[in-house]
C-alpha cells in the first residue's frame, strides 16, 4: 500500500513539474509578431565565417548580397581555408559592391577556431548592428535582414532568431526536426520570460558595442564551440534580449545525413553546456531528467498501483499541454510532421541524447 502511494505521488509530482514547464513554453507558443510602426533602415553588417566552405560560399553568398534591404554589407570571413573559398569570394566581389572579404591567413602550426574568425569579421564591420549566420545557411526570405533587425531598439541589443533545417524523408531528419523545434521552444520561451540562455549562430544579431563591452569571446576563446550560446550566457539579460520567430526571419541549413554525424554535433553542444550559469543548468537539467522519468513512472504507476484513473488524468494533462505547445509552435517554426510521432520522438531522441552526452564526457577532443 505504501509503495503504491509512493509510486502514485511520484508520478503526479513528475507530471506536475512537466506541466509547469509547458505552461512556461506556452509563452512562446502563443506569442505574436510585434509589428513596427516605422520601416527599419538602420545600417547592418551581415557576417559569415567559413572554413573550406567554397561550395557554400558559391551557392549562398549571392543570396545574402541580394537581400531586400537598403543599407547593408556582407562580410565573408575566409577562415584559413585550404580550398578555393578566397577565389570564389573575390570573384563575387566583382558583382556585389556590398561584399567584403576578411582573409584569415593560414597558420601551419595551429588553427585559432571560428571565434577568432568571427572576431576579425566583427572588427572589420562598418556598422554597429551585426547579423550573424553560417556559410551553409540561406535566408528563408528576401526580408530576412529587415525582419531580424526589426527587434533592435535602444534597449534591445541582442536578438535571437531561428535556424531551421531542410526537410528530408528520413528517420534521422525527423529526429533533427524534432530536436531543433524542441530546442527553439525552450530558448525562445525562457528568453520571453526573462532568462535568455542561448541562441544559434546560424541566426543571431547583436550590437557591436555590446560585443566589445563583453570583451567578445575572450572568456571562452579556449572552448571550440559556444560562439552563440556562451556569448548569450554572458551578454543576454531580461532587458536587452529580444526574439524574432516569424517565418520570414528564419534561416535554412542543410541537415546532417546520418545519425553518427548528428550525434557528433550534439556532443559538441553538450561540452559547451557545462559552462552555462548554475541556475540555467539546473532549470534545463531538471527538465531533461523529468522527460524520461515521466514515461518510467507512468509504466510503474499503471502496473503496480490500482489508481489508474488518477494516473491517466495526470498523464492526460501533461500530454495535452505538450501538444498545445508543439502545435502552436510548429505554426511558427514549421516541421508539422513531428506532431504525428511526438511521444515516440521524445523517447528516442532522449535516448540518443543520453548516448551523445555520455560520449561527450569520454571524448575530450573538440573541433570547429
Amino acid at each position: 500500500m505504501l509503495l503504491e502511494q509512493i509510486l502514485l505521488y511520484f508520478f503526479i509530482a513528475v507530471s506536475s513539474l512537466l506541466a509547469l514547464y509547458y505552461l512556461i513554453f506556452l509563452r512562446f507558443a502563443f506569442a505574436r509578431k510585434k509589428e513596427t510602426a516605422h520601416k527599419i533602415e538602420t545600417p547592418v553588417s551581415v557576417i559569415v565565417v567559413g572554413r573550406n566552405e567554397a561550395e557554400n560560399f558559391k551557392k549562398n553568398l549571392a543570396i545574402l548580397c541580394e537581400q531586400d534591404y537598403p543599407n547593408f554589407e556582407v562580410i565573408a570571413v575566409n577562415d584559413q581555408s585550404l580550398d578555393e573559398s578566397k577565389d570564389i569570394i573575390e570573384e563575387l566581389q566583382k558583382k556585389y559592391s556590398n561584399l567584403k572579404l576578411v582573409d584569415v591567413a593560414i597558420n601551419d602550426r595551429f588553427w585559432l577556431g571560428k571565434k577568432y574568425g568571427l572576431t576579425l569579421g566583427i572588427k572589420a564591420a562598418s556598422n554597429d548592428h551585426l547579423l550573424l549566420t553560417d556559410a551553409d545557411c540561406i535566408p528563408n526570405s528576401p526580408d530576412w535582414i529587415s525582419e531580424m533587425v526589426s527587434a533592435y531598439s535602444t534597449k534591445k541589443t541582442l536578438v535571437l532568431g531561428y535556424g531551421k533545417y531542410e526537410l528530408h524523408n528520413s528517420l534521422v531528419n525527423l529526429f533533427i526536426q524534432f530536436e531543433t523545434v524542441h530546442t527553439a521552444i525552450q530558448y525562445f520561451s525562457w528568453a520571453l520570460v526573462g532568462m535568455p540562455y542561448m541562441g544559434v549562430g546560424r541566426n543571431i544579431a547583436y550590437n557591436r558595442q555590446l560585443f566589445f563591452e563583453k570583451k567578445g569571446f575572450v572568456s571562452h576563446m579556449h572552448i571550440a564551440s559556444g560562439d552563440d550560446d556562451l556569448f548569450v550566457q554572458e551578454a543576454g539579460t531580461r532587458k536587452n534580449t529580444a526574439v524574432v520567430f516569424h517565418k520570414e526571419s528564419h534561416t535554412v541549413s542543410e541537415p546532417k545525413k546520418n545519425l553518427g554525424d548528428w550525434l557528433k554535433q550534439k556532443q559538441r553542444h553538450y561540452k559547451t553546456s557545462k559552462y552555462y550559469k548554475p541556475g540555467h543548468k539546473f532549470v534545463l537539467g531538471l527538465y531533461g531528467i523529468m522527460q524520461p522519468l515521466f514515461y518510467i513512472s507512468l509504466v510503474l504507476a499503471l502496473v503496480f498501483t490500482p489508481y489508474w484513473e488518477m494516473v491517466l488524468i495526470a498523464a492526460g494533462i501533461k500530454v495535452f499541454l505538450q501538444y498545445l505547445v508543439f502545435v502552436f509552435s510548429t505554426l511558427k517554426l514549421g516541421s508539422y510532421r513531428i506532431l504525428w510521432f511526438l511521444p515516440l520522438l521524445e523517447i528516442l531522441t532522449w535516448c540518443f541524447q543520453l548516448y551523445a552526452l555520455t560520449l561527450s564526457k569520454v571524448n575530450k577532443k573538440q573541433r570547429w
